[in-house]
């Protein structure tokens, strides 16, 4: 277990899709503040999936989507740097 709620730690794979996730959503921020400010932005493979208006839609959406394995993350659309926590960054290997 590590630090970040107790889930392993993830592998080299799941930490690039989360950074290529976090590169295009900071790339597309200035349109999506324009667009669609204050909503959560779930991203897969470096696209937006879908706009929520809460984390709880937004992890919900992935996860049916993708499933509990399948690698999205969240990102709130806002000019402030906020910290989602876990999920900002990633879903992946949801305990069994």
């Amino acid at each position: 277990m590590n630090a970040i709620g107790g889930m392993e730690p993830m592998s080299e794979k799941h930490q690039s899709e989360v950074e290529r996730n976090f590169a295009a959503f900071q790339e597309k921020l200035p349109e999506l503040m324009a667009t669609h400010p204050g909503k959560i932005a779930v991203m897969h493979r470096g696209e937006i999936e879908g706009f929520f208006d809460t984390v709880s839609d937004a992890v919900q959406f992935g996860l049916s989507r993708f499933g509990a394995l399948g690698a999205f993350s969240i990102q709130e659309i806002t000019s402030k740097n906020i910290n989602l926590g876990y999920h900002a960054y990633a879903m992946f290997d949801l305990p069994h």
